[in-house]
């Protein structure tokens, strides 16, 4: 066959980004999710048959009301690093309808310390989220862009920007303090 083309090496190959999505979803229980206008926001999520659910509300994570179209942020388990950004659909579930009955089953199961009125509490309070991915990734290895991500701190009750705790720099302080003394 004169025609025939040489197998292209690793480097040419083109990358399965649908498998590395499904690998990257499965593994990692945590994503991005980047609304526009808006910060970003971490959610725990379950991956399920090309599809994301997020439970959000009182008593479970926090997220925004979303709108039709969201960037999703996936980064590596063991190093941290970005790994994919994709464009995916934000559709809310309509408790009691199959695919949130299923999404809650798989929800409820991954959840930490879930308790046993779950359902009924997600189903009147929170909201219960699809994410579909789709179209090619906007970021993918090899391609991704040159900012570096970094974002200022969410304001919470968790966040410390005043106040610091007692001994921060304390020692340092001392040092001088007893060398200034002539005992240091």
């Amino acid at each position: 066959m004169p025609d025939e083309q040489p197998d292209p090496g690793p480097a040419e190959r083109p990358l399965d980004v649908t498998a590395l999505l499904g690998e990257a979803m499965s593994k990692s229980g945590l994503f991005w999710v980047d609304v526009e206008g808006d910060r970003t926001w971490p959610v725990w999520h379950v991956w399920d048959d090309g599809a994301a659910y997020v439970v959000s509300g009182p008593g479970e994570q926090p997220l925004p009301w979303l709108p039709p179209e969201v960037r999703l942020i996936l980064r590596s388990k063991d190093t941290g690093g970005r790994l994919l950004t994709v464009r995916a659909h934000a559709h809310v579930l309509r408790p009691g309808t199959g695919t949130w009955v299923r999404a809650a089953e798989l929800l409820r199961a991954s959840r930490l310390n879930a308790v046993d009125d779950s359902w009924s509490r997600w189903a009147d309070e929170c909201t219960v989220t699809a994410f579909l991915p789709f179209d090619a990734p906007l970021e993918a290895p090899g391609s991704f862009a040159d900012a570096d991500g970094r974002d200022v701190p969410a304001r919470t009750t968790a966040t410390t920007a005043a106040w610091r705790p007692w001994h921060w720099k304390g020692r340092q302080r001392r040092a001088r303090r007893l060398a200034a003394r002539g005992r240091g």
